[in-house]
C-alpha cells in the first residue's frame, strides 16, 4: 500500500496485531481427502470381514475362514499294554520342538528329526521291555503317533493332502511319497548295509513305518535312490518323511477349507 502526499509517495509497512486466544489449533494431520468414498471403505471391509464358512463350495463341505487355520491341530494318545507305556502328543502347527524319551536313543534322534524338518512339535514318553529289544517299544510309539496323527487332522479339510519330498544326507538320497488318503498302504524299498545302528535293529525301520500307516490311514511310499550308510539313510528316510507330511498337512489357501476329494470326504473308516 503506498501514501501519495505533495512531497511524494511512500511505501507503507501494514502492521497486524494477532491476539492467541483468537487462534485455532491446526490439525496434526489434513486428511487427504475432503470427503472420503464411504461406499469404496464399506466395500473393501465387509469383504475382508466375510467369512469363509458363509460362502458356497463345489463339494457341499463348509468352508472355513483363514483365522481359523491358526488354530493347533493337536492330537494325543496314551497306550499301555502289558509290554509298553507310551505316550505321544503331537501339534500339526507347531514350531519344531522335540521333547522325546523313548528308552530307544536312536529313535528319540529320529523323531528330533521329524520334530525338526516337519516344523511339529512331538512330544514322546515311553517305557517298554526293552530288557527283550526295541521291538515291541517301537511299534506302539509307531502305532501312539499315527492315531495321534489321526486325531490332529480331523476330517482334513483345507489341507493339500499329498506331499512328495526327497532328502540327501551325503551318499544317501531317499525319495518319499504319501497320501493322506484315510486308506493305509506301504510301500517300502530300503537296503541296509549293516543289521544295527548303534543298539537299533534296522529291521525296525520298517516296522515303524507300517504300524505308523495303519493307524493314521495314510499311502506312504519310501524309495531309497542312494546310500550306503545305515544311518545315513534312516535319518534321511525320517527327514524326507517330515518334510513331504509337513506339505500334506499345510492348508491350500486356494481350496478355502474343503474337503480335498472328488467324494467330498476324506476318513480313515
Amino acid at each position: 500500500m503506498a501514501l501519495c502526499t505533495p512531497g511524494g509517495c511512500h511505501l507503507l509497512t501494514p502492521q497486524i496485531r494477532v491476539f492467541p486466544s483468537t487462534l485455532s489449533p491446526l490439525p496434526a494431520q489434513l486428511p487427504l481427502f475432503h470427503k472420503p468414498n464411504s461406499k469404496i471403505l464399506k466395500l473393501t471391509n465387509s469383504t475382508i470381514a466375510t467369512p469363509r464358512a458363509s460362502m458356497a463350495n463345489d463339494n457341499g463341505s463348509p468352508s472355513i475362514s483363514a483365522s481359523q487355520y491358526t488354530v493347533g491341530r493337536i492330537g494325543k494318545v496314551k497306550r499301555v499294554t502289558k509290554e509298553t507305556n507310551v505316550f505321544v502328543k503331537i501339534n500339526l502347527d507347531g514350531k519344531g520342538v522335540a521333547d522325546s524319551s523313548t528308552s530307544v536313543p536312536f529313535l528319540d534322534h529320529m523323531l528330533d528329526q521329524l520334530a525338526s524338518h516337519g516344523l511339529f512339535d512331538v512330544h514322546v514318553r515311553a517305557t517298554g521291555d526293552i530288557h527283550i529289544d526295541d521291538h515291541h517299544t517301537n511299534e506302539d510309539i509307531a502305532l501312539a503317533l499315527g492315531t495321534a496323527l489321526l486325531q490332529a487332522l480331523g476330517d482334513r479339510k483345507g489341507i493339500n493332502r499329498f506331499g512328495d519330498f526327497s532328502a540327501p544326507l551325503d551318499e544317501a538320497l531317499i525319495h518319499v511319497s504319501l497320501d493322506l488318503s484315510g486308506r493305509p498302504h506301504l510301500s517300502y524299498d530300503l537296503q541296509f548295509p549293516t543289521e544295527r545302528v548303534g543298539t537299533y535293529d534296522t529291521q525296525l525301520v520298517e516296522h515303524f513305518f507300517q504300524s505308523l500307516v495303519n493307524t493314521s490311514g495314510m499311502t506312504l511310499h519310501i524309495r531309497q535312490l542312494a546310500g550306503k550308510n545305515s544311518h545315513h539313510i534312516i535319518e534321511a528316510t525320517f527327514k524326507a518323511f517330515a518334510r513331504a507330511l509337513r506339505q500334506a498337512t499345510e492348508y491350500d489357501h486356494r481350496r478355502a477349507g474343503t474337503v480335498p476329494s472328488s467324494k467330498g470326504v476324506l476318513s480313515r473308516a
